[in-house]
């Protein structure tokens, strides 16, 4: 495997911490020249206490590791769990601005795609997960010879019968069930580990800290209710 290289003039030696919260499992872990030191399975949900901070902190002392030793923070952008993506973005926002450190984002859908790695040929991939409303977050990527994965289109909203075509020719990649849908598909899991199946150039651009959010693809749904029962927009609401 070539080890993803970032090209943002950061020691290559130092390692990374990387946050992944799109979905209920959650991860942190340390990666450094391609490989994973550590790495932490993190519970998330609606209802559950954080856990991914604490993760963290556990990781970093176990490992003898400071925040301003890192290289940089790299964060899941998502699609994927509001809350839960909030949240990592929160911590990761925390860090880089305490340690001065650049952040960086990675697409959680590519992170999941890597999961696949080593188990498929080489070739074009749409991995997906759940949009809600019948709809499924579809980001194009490709496995290469190299067992890197890089993304080779942008991220789509599409309905299960139009992944039809996708899943006929052997290419879909699910991130979790499928439900009501009857074509083999591979499940894949996007974990913080990942990052080192994952092509440089896919995160290797800092992100600025005051404007980045992660990529929700949607509004959040009690959001879309509160809107639906007021008839405004909450960006409007209470404005003249």
């Amino acid at each position: 495997m070539t080890a993803p290289v970032p090209t943002h003039g950061t020691d290559p030696g130092r390692p990374f911490l990387v946050l992944e919260a799109s979905t209920g499992f959650g991860s942190v872990a340390l990666v450094v020249a391609g490989q994973c030191l550590a790495t932490r399975p993190v519970a998330m949900g609606v209802g559950r206490d954080d856990q991914l901070f604490p993760a963290v902190i556990s990781m970093l002392a176990e490992l003898g590791v400071e925040v301003g030793g890192l290289a940089g923070i790299v964060c899941g952008s998502g699609p994927g769990s509001f809350t839960s993506l909030r949240i990592a973005a929160s911590i990761a926002k925390g860090f880089a601005h305490g340690g001065g450190i650049p952040l960086f984002a990675v697409s959680s859908l590519v992170l999941a795609a890597a999961d696949a790695v080593g188990t498929v040929p080489s070739g074009p991939y749409l991995v997906h997960s759940d949009a809600l409303r019948g709809e499924r977050y579809a980001q194009p990527v490709w496995i290469g010879d190299d067992a890197l994965v890089r993304e080779v289109g942008a991220l789509q909203r599409l309905t299960v019968a139009q992944l039809d075509g996708f899943a006929e020719a052997g290419s879909l990649l699910a991130v979790g069930t499928l439900p009501a849908h009857d074509r083999a598909v591979r499940t894949v899991h996007p974990a913080a580990a990942l990052l080192v199946r994952v092509a440089a150039v896919c995160w290797d651009t800092p992100v600025a800290l005051d404007g980045w959010e992660p990529a929700y693809g949607r509004l959040a749904e009690a959001q879309v209710k509160w809107e639906a029962a007021h008839g405004t927009t909450l960006s409007t609401a209470g404005s003249a």
